[in-house]
């Protein structure tokens, strides 16, 4: 399967986990698109500044996340540190985390997360 840029399904949250402002998925594939029962989402987030997503916990799956653009203050579990484009960020196993553009550009990262 191919699905070229510009055409993916997007959709807006506000407040995302209780995190302040809009984030943006753009959802590369959906769970039926996966042959994997274990796959839950593939997206790009894209947070403008000052947005974030609050912080939450991951019981029972794993997220993954590559950081595409801009900066960010990232929570997670005891650990808060900034990131930026290259990063890479994995939280699961009940571990929490959370995050806010602490940038002046969209923040992205892609995101991937996978139950187990």
């Amino acid at each position: 399967m191919i699905k070229h840029s510009g055409g993916y399904e997007s959709e807006q949250r506000v407040n995302m986990r209780g995190g302040p402002g809009t984030v943006t998925l753009e959802h590369f594939f959906r769970k039926g698109e996966f042959g994997g029962s274990k796959f839950k989402v593939c997206a790009r987030l894209i947070l403008p500044p000052g947005a974030g997503i609050g912080l939450h916990a991951h019981e029972g799956e794993d997220e993954a996340w590559l950081v595409v653009k801009g900066r960010a203050r990232v929570t997670d579990g005891a650990t808060t540190s900034e990131v930026g484009a290259g990063d890479a960020i994995i939280t699961g196993r009940g571990e929490s985390h959370g995050l806010v553009n602490s940038g002046d550009e969209a923040f992205e990262a892609i995101a991937i997360i996978v139950a187990y």
